[in-house]
């Protein structure tokens, strides 16, 4: 009797799980649908804002995946470098999404977000 409930209760736990995988898709995939139809990079605060997400964290998280998962449909996320806005300097070394936190050189915290837009790949 123990038994058939909880595998009721598993198989309801498991569908919120998979409900939870699939709003994370969904995101991602809109995320990816956005910036395959920009003509212009957009950044992390631009993609929250069209699409509603309230964290650019969120959005630099799953920048991230989709530029993992896009290569194999033969597509690349084209980056444009952050920059610091006071004396120019470009961060073209940076691996990763997230905006850096000062300049290297002058050490200025006023740092120009990169910029992402997803172009078929070669």
């Amino acid at each position: 009797m123990n038994s058939g409930n909880s595998t009721t209760d598993a198989g309801r736990y498991r569908s919120r799980i998979d409900a939870g995988n699939q709003d994370m898709s969904t995101r991602r995939e809109s995320i990816e649908k956005l910036l395959e139809n920009t003509e212009v990079p957009l950044t992390a605060k631009d993609i929250c804002e069209r699409l509603g997400i309230s964290s650019t964290s969120t959005v630099y998280d799953d920048i991230e995946h989709v530029s993992q998962t896009i290569r194999i449909k033969g597509k690349e996320i084209l980056i444009r470098p952050a920059r610091c806005g006071e004396c120019g300097y470009v961060f073209w070394d940076r691996h990763v999404a997230r905006t850096p936190a000062k300049c290297p050189k002058c050490h200025s915290e006023h740092i120009i977000e990169p910029g992402y837009i997803i172009q078929p790949g070669e």
